[in-house]
């Protein structure tokens, strides 16, 4: 555990950038600190590798203060990711992933066998390993400077903004792939963001800095975003947190119906059997069940349905995905129903949007009383 015990960082010139900040960041968890411009974020990174010392206050790793080990030892039992990777331009990609083992004093056989192993770990091709990094995209760079981070298998990872330099799609992928490294690591990191998506996304526990590095809140992502702790904090999340929450919600218990589908080879008895009185549309799919589109069962030629007629079907969500992922892939089907698929990508069933509505509002009715249920055990 990384404790941070009042904590204040005051430069010469007067400028507070943390003042009297205290957290408990948990073990082998993502803990993300979000907040806007000049609220501390990067500072209080740097004070826990000790890039930065701070005036006032303490910083302690398993109980013990970091200034009590030489400041390289402590560096090395860390692993830093930066915005661009910050990679040496004039080394390969195996030697950058490389670097922190041969300070170590690892040979040079084993350093390059465990980049390698890293390569793999974070998605990069092997091929890669003798190009340099201007050969390389923006996500790739990125991916090995998470590598690099874990050559020498660091008990913490501190992030600082590693993903805001990509394109949204790479970005996306790199968030994954964290959550994968992590799932299969367990790594304590911090992680430094100005995007509450991003916070909201990766976070165990996401701490809210204001201006001035002060602690606005510190919880989980969904008790942040049912009970934000103040006007900043909420004004902070968005308009749309409500949106965010139902990250939270599953779409296991959303009843699936599986009648409204039929083949594209279906006969006129197969579409009548499927056709019901309050589902306006037929999910028409190829013949390994695969989603095509959506018609009027009226609009059907039996034996021969003319996919270029079909409305598009939108993106189907996977079963055990969130509610947010089922109600958006709703609204933009062009019929307000959205289409589920199993892991081979088959239809799995459909869902209206007064089904998801209906699911939603139970969700959040749940979640409220888990709320109270929980501030009337704090307040006994």
């Amino acid at each position: 555990m990384i404790r941070i015990d009042s904590v204040t960082k005051r430069y010469p010139d007067g400028t507070v950038a943390v003042d009297r900040l205290s957290l408990e960041i948990p073990d082998r968890s993502i803990t993300v600190l979000v907040g806007p411009s000049g609220c501390g974020k990067t500072t209080t990174l740097r004070m826990i590798n000790r890039m930065v010392d701070p005036s006032e206050g303490r910083i302690l790793l398993d109980g013990a203060d970091i200034r009590e080990q030489p400041v390289n030892t402590l560096r090395r039992s860390m692993g830093y990711v930066i915005q661009n990777a910050g990679l040496f331009q004039h080394r390969t990609i195996v030697d950058n992933i490389a670097t922190v083992p041969r300070l170590l004093g690892w040979n040079k056989q084993k350093s390059r066998a465990r980049a390698v192993e890293l390569m793999e770990r974070v998605g990069l091709d092997a091929a890669l390993a003798k190009r340099y990094p201007y050969q390389l995209s923006g996500g790739q760079q990125q991916r090995v400077g998470v590598a690099r981070a874990l050559a020498a298998d660091p008990p913490v990872l501190l992030m600082d903004e590693p993903f805001s330099a990509v394109d949204p799609v790479v970005r996306k992928g790199l968030q994954e792939e964290l959550l994968r490294i992590q799932g299969e690591l367990g790594k304590t990191i911090v992680f430094v963001t100005h995007d509450i998506d991003e916070a909201i996304k990766l976070g165990t526990m996401v701490a809210v800095l204001r201006t001035g590095g002060r602690l606005a809140q510190y919880a989980p992502p969904a008790e942040l975003l049912t009970h934000p702790a103040d006007a900043f904090v909420e004004d902070f999340l968005g308009t749309d947190r409500g949106i965010r929450r139902l990250s939270f919600f599953g779409t296991d218990e959303l009843e699936l119906l599986t009648e409204p589908i039929v083949a594209v080879d279906s006969t006129a008895e197969q579409i009548a059997a499927r056709t019901r009185a309050d589902v306006p549309y037929l999910l028409v799919t190829d013949l390994e069940g695969r989603p095509l589109g959506w018609s009027d069962p009226d609009g059907l030629t039996p034996g021969r349905i003319d996919q270029d007629r079909l409305l598009p079907h939108g993106r189907p969500f996977a079963r055990g995905e969130s509610l947010r992922a089922a109600l958006d892939c709703a609204v933009l089907s062009p019929t307000g129903w959205a289409v589920a698929v199993d892991e081979s990508g088959r239809a799995a069933g459909v869902v209206s949007q007064q089904a998801i509505g209906a699911a939603i509002r139970a969700a959040h009715a749940e979640g409220h009383q888990d709320a109270a249920a929980t501030d009337a055990r704090v307040a006994g």
